[in-house]
């Protein structure tokens, strides 16, 4: 339960390759151990809002059935990885009270009652609260990618932070698939320079607010920015939390999955 002078944690984590984080993956372990870790330093929430890079639409869609499915929504993994079962319920008061938000900041947004939960949010939450007993609601990215259109639904958002809720975006700070496929343990200076330059962005208290957005909006001006993000949908998630906080995060995990260097950042602010 968060404090009556506490802000709810907004959480931005990079949630690995497809299921491997529930397969005892080698190049997954660091991830998996800063999974549990961090949610023994947040309060409990009574609701989980995630949004995740696995889902895209026309205009931005809130999950607001009472007992979304999963959706397997990756290829070529164990039968086991299709059998995982994360049975959280959905909050469909929630739900509304968002598509509310996004109706008074002048967002387009609609409600989805069948759409399940995808990898982008079971893998990550079933090592975080394994129990699946705290109701959740997932938002979708909006599908033309813009950086600018994320960072509002963010700050539409952020009239929630005063309930006792997590919001977390799910995505990769490093998402160039060919890179991660290649297997290539050795020191990637792109990977390295665009990291850097991101968490400066986040988590420099040097930085004004507008000044941090504006740099979040124009990423793509970055040291290897497109070699990292080939396709932004995996960064898009930090700039919706950015929007939600409106202040400088603290890094809370810097590390390696699958050979490639991530980060995570929490933004615990308080009033």
């Amino acid at each position: 339960m968060i404090n009556s002078n506490q802000l709810c944690p907004v959480l931005f984590i990079p949630h690995g390759g497809g299921p491997l984080p529930l397969l005892g993956d080698e190049s997954h372990l660091a991830l998996v151990s800063f999974l549990k870790e961090i949610t023994l330093s947040l309060p409990l929430p009574s609701s989980i809002l995630i949004i995740s890079a696995h889902w895209e639409e026309d205009k931005v869609t809130i999950t607001n059935g009472k007992r979304p499915s999963l959706i397997y929504d990756y290829y070529g993994f164990p039968e086991e990885t299709y059998q995982i079962e994360y049975p959280a319920p959905g909050d469909p008061v929630l739900a509304n009270k968002i598509y509310k938000l996004f109706q008074d900041s002048g967002i387009e947004a609609k409600l989805d009652e069948q759409r399940g939960f995808d990898h982008g949010m079971f893998v990550p939450l079933k090592i975080m609260f394994p129990e699946a007993e705290i109701p959740c609601v997932q938002l979708s990215l909006i599908n033309n990618l813009d950086p600018e259109s994320h960072f509002k639904l963010g700050k539409a958002l952020s009239k929630l932070r005063k309930e006792n809720m997590l919001i977390i975006g799910s995505g990769f700070t490093f998402h160039n698939m060919q890179a991660l496929m290649s297997q290539n343990s050795g020191v990637d200076f792109k990977n390295e320079e665009f990291e850097q330059w991101l968490i400066d962005t986040c988590t420099n208290p040097n930085y004004s607010p507008s000044l941090q957005e504006q740099k979040l909006i124009e990423w793509s001006e970055a040291p290897f920015a497109s070699y990292c993000q080939p396709r932004e949908e995996h960064l898009l998630p930090l700039h919706v939390c950015a929007g939600v906080s409106g202040s400088t995060a603290k890094l809370v995990f810097e590390g390696k999955v699958a050979g490639k260097k991530t980060s995570a950042f929490l933004w615990n602010d308080f009033t």
